[in-house]
């Protein structure tokens, strides 16, 4: 059922990158604000971070997921009210509340750790994302048959379609049976950020997921616009997302095993060398198969890093720090997603598709360097 909520929340979130930079291009006032409504869409998922991991740790992971469903609600209203005005401005407000809600969903992965036994933890990270392969689908083409629902508008159905993800997410979970919020009154006291930050493995945790999080994202946002430029249609880039989402879910029905055969570090290493062999791709052409190509290696190398990044993350705190090492971790990872999302429109511009995957290069590198150098240290919280 986690990974149902995850799908639906997923098959949202591909509406939402298929359209908003198109939207973004039709509506605002010049070329530098064209990904703004994407950029504040990640600038809420990190608003939300860290309050909603300490909500959840108030009123449950139940009421907390309830809350920004509905939160995700009024963001989608919001939007579809703001294209019947053509109120760029007004849109962007509402990508702002999508945003939030997303925020919230992005802990799901962490309430499938807490229902599962702990040596079956890699797994359950990895079957409540696998619930994506269903987004891979249905958001691509959610996305393109949306387009005609409503006469004389191009994407106002999609966000009528976002809503009803939200509605039929809230109503399933009302069937999952997860844990009561703890009880305050015994709980330890806990530890400071910098005591959280300075455990063994965490800041690399954060690292592999901000990396994995920041270069899909940046590359994945612009694919569209990079796609029209080239001279394919909205249809032509829709399915391109949708080979990218399969990417990014189909390999969670093993990457799980695979972090309990070779370890977190190691399948962060091999994810990164995927993301390089996607990097290759794009430099290397614009033609449809490039692009379709480059697209599935992008996903399969952020599913690697960013699932083993979780399964090693989860290793390295207190269970008395779990909110607040979480919403750290979450709000390290999304603020760089807001930044590249913020960056994305204006570096396509300026520099081009084939330059801007270059750039991401060393990023990459230099990250699989910090993990071949800290392996002695991983294999120790692997043991532990």
């Amino acid at each position: 059922m986690l990974a149902l909520c995850q799908a639906l929340l997923m098959t949202g979130n591909i509406v939402l990158i298929s359209v908003n930079g198109l939207i973004g291009q039709s509506l605002s006032p010049s070329s530098e604000w064209v990904t703004l409504p994407v950029a504040t869409q990640f600038v809420g998922l990190m608003m939300a971070t860290l309050p909603a991991s300490f909500i959840m740790a108030r009123i449950g992971r139940r009421r907390g997921f309830v809350l920004g469903n509905l939160i995700g609600i009024a963001g989608a209203g919001l939007c579809f009210f703001a294209l019947s005005l053509a109120h760029f401005w007004l849109f962007t407000l509402g990508t702002l509340l999508l945003g939030v809600g997303i925020g919230f969903g992005t802990l799901y992965r962490f309430a499938a750790v807490e229902v599962a036994d702990e040596a079956a933890r890699s797994r359950a990270i990895s079957i409540s994302m696998a619930g994506g392969v269903l987004a891979a689908v249905l958001g691509p083409n959610l996305a393109i048959q949306s387009q005609f629902w409503l006469p004389g508008t191009q994407f106002q159905g999609a966000f009528l379609g976002v809503m009803g993800l939200y509605v039929i997410s809230l109503l399933v979970l009302k069937t999952i049976a997860l844990p009561p919020a703890a009880s305050h009154k015994d709980a330890e006291p806990m530890n400071p950020a910098g005591v959280i930050a300075r455990r063994p493995g965490y800041l690399l945790a954060v690292l592999a997921g901000t990396v994995a999080y920041m270069v899909m994202n940046l590359l994945m946002t612009v694919t569209p616009m990079a796609m029209m430029r080239c001279g394919f249609d909205f249809t032509q880039a829709a399915v391109v997302i949708e080979w990218h989402v399969l990417g990014m879910f189909v390999p969670a029905f093993f990457t799980g095993h695979l972090i309990d055969k070779i370890g977190a570090r190691n399948t962060i290493l091999l994810g990164g060398a995927v993301l390089i062999a996607c990097i290759f791709v794009n430099f290397n052409g614009v033609s449809i198969w490039h692009f379709r190509i480059a697209l599935v290696l992008l996903g399969v190398g952020w599913n690697f890093m960013f699932v083993a990044a979780t399964q090693l993350l989860t290793r390295t705190y207190e269970m008395k720090d779990k909110a607040k090492a979480q919403a750290m971790n979450e709000f390290v990872v999304f603020g760089s997603v807001t930044v590249t999302s913020l960056m994305s429109g204006w570096l396509e511009v300026t520099i081009g598709w084939q330059m801007l995957n270059l750039v991401m290069l060393p990023v990459v590198a230099l990250t699989m360097l910090v993990f071949l150098k800290n392996g002695r240290s991983l294999k120790q919280i692997a043991a532990s």
